[in-house]
């Protein structure tokens, strides 16, 4: 008797909380994280050391931020030819971020396997094939390279801007740019790139 009567004073309490039920879903927006996002100073890692520095673009966040590796990667060293720049930078991208970033609350969607290689024939001088097409990457993943590349060598557009398209000579190649909306809704990468025309 006295744990039923308790059970039913339990079940009044729970009830009566003040927070009532609804059939509508509610976005009250990202949950809370501890994640600082602020970019661990570049400091001597175990890659092997080049001069200049690499930035490459990690997701912290649901946006995608700068960070300053320290050091370029071994294939970008001094090169002026943007897709070997690429292929380093990609190397970067695909790395799992060193305990200092993944602390700050980095992470990356670019996975292994994924390379890139200089124009196909017939493809302008600023074009870069990926493995994949670029709609087919995680849009995460895409914005990553997509602002890694616009603020490198591996572009050599005035305007900062990537041309990617897919490995097959007739895969339609497209024009992105980093800009700010894209850094801050990387979930638009698939959508933010325009046609060469």
């Amino acid at each position: 008797m006295v744990a039923a009567a308790l059970g039913a004073l339990a079940m009044t309490a729970l009830a009566g909380c003040g927070i009532r039920g609804t059939a509508v879903p509610v976005d009250a927006g990202a949950a809370p994280s501890r994640a600082s996002c602020d970019a661990p100073e570049g400091k001597p890692t175990t890659r092997p050391a080049v001069r200049g520095s690499a930035t490459v673009y990690l997701e912290c966040l649901s946006q995608v931020q700068p960070v300053d590796r320290g050091e370029r990667p071994a294939g970008a060293s001094m090169s002026t030819d943007p897709a070997q720049v690429a292929r380093a930078l990609l190397a970067e991208l695909r790395q799992r971020p060193s305990a200092a970033e993944r602390k700050a609350g980095y992470g990356t969607e670019v996975r292994a396997g994924l390379t890139v290689s200089g124009p196909a024939k017939g493809d302008p001088d600023e074009a870069l094939r990926m493995s994949s097409r670029p709609e087919e990457l995680p849009s995460t993943a895409l914005a990553q390279i997509i602002c890694t590349y616009a603020s490198s060598p591996a572009t050599s557009d005035a305007d900062r801007q990537v041309v990617l398209g897919g490995p097959d000579r007739d895969d339609p190649l497209r024009r992105y740019a980093c800009t700010e909306a894209l850094r801050e809704h990387p979930e638009s990468a698939l959508s933010s790139g325009t046609p060469l025309s």
